[in-house]
């Protein structure tokens, strides 16, 4: 007899989980909760069920890019730079150059976009 799965690792109950998420999200939504409040529940939910990991590997079973899209999003590179994005962004608005973040914020987008396309373009190549 095979022994059981975790549940963390039953996809019979990852699934659901993912879904009943994105329920809760649009329907967050639909009804004008705190943007705040929704994303810490999926964070607080999504750490506590391994959801977040499940999710990754997931996508890593995609042929040949899912692999590398699993790499790119666990360089701490790309996790710093964001995370500096967001202080930057925090202080300058604090200080009355919001409009001068969003511009900064998108370029900042564009560039962890970049350097993705780059990654994955190298390694295909």
């Amino acid at each position: 007899m095979p022994a059981r799965t975790p549940w963390w690792r039953n996809w019979k109950v990852m699934l659901p989980l993912w879904c009943a998420i994105g329920g809760l999200v649009w329907l967050g939504l639909r009804f004008n909760v705190d943007r705040g409040v929704i994303a810490a529940s999926v964070v607080v939910v999504g750490l506590i069920t391994n959801a977040f990991a499940w999710l990754l590997g997931i996508i890593a079973l995609v042929p040949i890019i899912g692999p590398i899209i699993i790499k790119v999003l666990s360089i701490g590179f790309i996790w710093l730079l964001n995370a500096v994005g967001y202080l930057v962004s925090y202080v300058a608005i604090r200080r009355g150059y919001s409009k001068d973040v969003l511009t900064y914020r998108g370029l900042t987008i564009a560039v962890i976009i970049g350097i993705v396309i780059g990654f994955v373009l190298g390694k295909l190549l």
